[in-house]
């Protein structure tokens, strides 16, 4: 592989786990920066703006701008001018993110001209008549527009239903394919390669899914690596369609593996 010059890295499942930092992350974080690396914070968390979560992560102790973190909303907003151009978007998601979709034109619940359905992350809005409301714009011919398809996440409560389970709902229901925007899809990590200001090959993606994170960075001509930590099942990584280029039982241990590829 090529000398490693930028270092993207997952945030929930590798840096904290309900927002409290994994041991040695923080200091983690700090080597690589001293190391001379470009960091880049890529996350599948979709229910918080990249201002929400920069706040939250220098809470908890980590050194980082917003700037340096790429959200799904922020891939979406690149997506939707370009591929789906002053199109009216009912967003569907946990939280309010519209800080980073700036230029979309989101309408609400009632809107009867719907041309993109923008699902984001899971939670209590996820009902009955939200997901009806989504099946029928569907139904109707709007696009099915998803920041990530993760079937489930990690909490401090444990593992719990992501969109993704929902999004193949409405997939199959409406007879439709989402187009992926946020992880695993390759623009999502060409958006984060812009950030840190790296090519492909001399950058390395840290994450706890291994087909999310790990795999689909391989698939954009990262190096994969996979953590112990997080979401990390050792079935998941069985049954998976190929093999990240390294294991390691934490990020605390990514400086020591990086010592002598830099």
């Amino acid at each position: 592989m090529s000398p490693v010059r930028g270092v993207l890295l997952d945030i929930d499942g590798v840096l904290t786990v309900s927002w409290r930092p994994i041991p040695g992350a923080v200091e983690a974080v700090e080597a690589l920066r001293a190391a001379g690396l470009r960091p880049g914070f890529p996350t599948s968390t979709t229910s918080r703006t990249r201002a929400s979560i920069g706040a939250s992560l220098r809470e908890a102790g980590f050194a980082v701008d917003d700037e340096q973190i790429i959200t799904g909303p922020v891939a979406a907003a690149h997506y939707l001018a370009e591929r789906h151009p002053g199109a009216r978007c009912l967003l569907l998601t946990s939280g309010d993110v519209s800080a980073d979709l700036p230029g979309i034109d989101l309408v609400g619940p009632d809107a009867e001209d719907v041309d993109v359905v923008l699902v984001g992350g899971a939670g209590p809005e996820f009902d009955y008549s939200a997901l009806d409301a989504a099946f029928g714009h569907l139904d109707r011919g709007a696009r099915l527009v998803t920041l990530n398809k993760n079937m489930y996440r990690r909490t401090d409560e444990g593992l719990q239903a992501d969109a993704g389970a929902f999004v193949a709902g409405l997939e199959a229901a409406a007879g439709v394919t989402a187009e992926v925007v946020g992880k695993p899809a390759v623009e999502f990590f060409a958006a984060a390669l812009d950030v840190v200001g790296t090519e492909p090959e001399e950058t390395v993606m840290v994450g706890d899914d291994v087909d999310v994170d790990v795999l689909a960075g391989q698939d954009a001509g990262l190096t994969g690596i996979l953590v112990r930590t997080g979401k990390f099942r050792q079935e998941a990584l069985e049954r998976a369609d190929g093999d990240p280029n390294a294991i390691l039982d934490s990020v605390a241990d990514l400086p020591t593996w990086l010592a002598d590829r830099i």
